[in-house]
């Protein structure tokens, strides 16, 4: 069994219609409300410098885009809401 050490969610400030699911270290996949991946939240940097990654997921692709990096995880969280 894995078990993933880093799969407490971010605190998030703002209320938001998606849900982060725990994916992998410092990895989330956000689901829409109907449980539909659309995108991932990854934690990048380190302690002191901590950065929030945004990738929406392009259907057509089958692939994700990066949107970039944000200060907060609710900042990238729109971004893929609004993307």
């Amino acid at each position: 069994m894995i078990v993933l050490t880093d799969t407490i969610a971010p605190h998030l400030t703002r209320p938001t219609p998606l849900r982060l699911h725990p994916a992998s270290f410092g990895l989330w996949r956000v689901l829409d409300a109907r449980g539909r991946i659309v995108g991932h939240l990854e934690r990048v940097g380190d302690d002191t410098l901590e950065r929030w990654r945004a990738r929406r997921l392009n259907p057509l692709r089958r692939e994700f885009q990066t949107l970039g990096d944000f200060w907060s995880p609710d900042d990238a969280l729109e971004c893929i809401r609004y993307a």
